[in-house]
This record gives structure tokens, sequence and C-alpha cells, in this order.
């Protein structure tokens, strides 16, 4: 009997060893994108409710440094997920991995680790990012997002962004803008994630697509947080 249970343990500890080592470098960031979305869901502060409603697709990107910006090659990676359905008005499906490069965005405080989220309010800007890689603010139009009770008072400018942005970092939760900065799909890092090649724009389509273990906590969380697109029932009012 000893035996059998020091076998079983044995076993099992190298099971966990496999299985841990099979959690690849974007796999964990897909998990941590799904962490940092449910923890901004959960800040009072956050996202208004009616926008994210309104989103067609979100992007989170974590833990991008100041420093990665400013040499220009390094560069924020993170998932993009976007609704299912004709239109964009199903449910959230499964996530795509995306890249953010650039070297002059303004982040303004300081060289901590800075969460991003950025919110694609229609067909447009969706189309184009998955399309190929974008210029934010020539080739798609972005505006720092509002938050909280502030959303009526910007009302014109979220209007008018195909892209809503925010970033947060030492737990401060705010607008960013993200102008000149660019978009792109990560298809080498969605590979690693799936464990096949395969496109953004074809993940994104497809609604036969199944969401990994490690993009369901961000899938979940956008699911439970906005359920229902609200864009197509505030056209027909």
């Amino acid at each position: 009997m000893k035996k059998y249970l020091v076998a079983v343990t044995c076993l099992t500890l190298v099971a966990g060893a496999v299985c841990a080592k099979k959690l690849n470098n974007e796999q964990k960031r897909l998990e941590e994108c799904g962490v940092v979305m449910q923890e901004v869901l959960n800040v009072p502060d956050n996202i208004p409710q009616e926008l994210l409603e309104k989103a067609e697709c979100v992007i989170v990107i974590p833990s991008v440094k100041k420093l990665a910006f400013g040499v220009g090659a390094s560069y924020g990676r993170g998932a993009m997920v976007c609704r299912h359905g004709e239109k964009f008005r199903g449910p959230w499906g499964a996530p795509a991995m995306y890249a953010l490069e650039g070297g002059s965005i303004g982040f303004q405080i300081g060289g901590q680790a800075t969460d991003l989220i950025l919110l694609i309010m229609n067909d447009r800007g969706m189309e184009s990012i998955l399309s190929s890689k974008v210029k934010l603010g020539a080739d798609a139009s972005v505006a720092a997002g509002p938050k909280g009770r502030d959303a009526s008072a910007d009302t014109d400018a979220w209007m008018r962004a195909e892209i809503l942005s925010y970033s947060r970092s030492r737990g401060l939760f705010a607008g960013i803008s993200l102008e000149g900065s660019t978009l792109r799909p990560d298809d080498d890092a969605s590979a690693d994630v799936y464990g096949r090649t395969i496109k953004a724009k074809d993940i994104v389509r497809s609604e036969k697509m199944g969401v990994p273990a490690t993009g369901r906590n961000l899938v979940n969380a956008l699911q439970k947080g906005a359920p229902h697109n609200e864009s197509e029932r505030a056209s027909n009012r």
C-alpha cells in the first residue's frame, strides 16, 4: 500500500510538473489579461458601464513599462476579445493575441508597470485592427476614455473615437492618450496559445473557436461585466 501511495504521489507530481512546463509565456500572459480585467471591473470608478456595453472588442495589455516604449524597439503585449454574431452583437468570443508598439506614449505615472485597456467602439475600428498593423490617431481614431461619472461630460469625445484607451498604475485608473503608437495582431503569440498557426481575424470571426483554458477568466469577466451589446438598441431608439 505504501509503495502504491508513493507511486501515485510521484505520478501526480510529475504530471503537475509537465502541466507547468506546458504553460508557456504567452499562455501566462493571457492569464494575466484575465486578472487585470477582473481587477479593473472591480474598481468603483472604472470604465463606464454604458461604454463597456457598447464596445465591440476589448484589448487588455498587462504590465507595459515606460522604458520599453522609450526605446521604441520593445512593446507591450496582450489579448483582444470581440463579440460574436452578426454585427458583433453576440457573446464574447475567443481571444487573439496583440502587440502595442510606440516610442512616444505619454505615460505620466513614472516608470512603474502600467496596464492598458482599449475599447474598440465600432465596426470601422475593429476592421482596421483585424486587417493589419494600424497607427493609432491616423489609421484609427483614439481618445482617452472617460471613467465613472465623467462619462457624460465627454460624450462628444467618445462618440467620435473608434478606440477608447485606459491605463492603470499604482492603483490609479484613468484615460490615457495612445496617439502615435501602433497596434498589430501578434500571430506568433496566438500560435503559442492555441498550439497551431492561426490569424487573429480567424480567431475573432469564428464562432466555433473554443476559448483556451488560460483565456477563460478574461472572457468570463467580460461576459459577466457586459453580457449584451447595447449599441444596436441605442441606435434603434
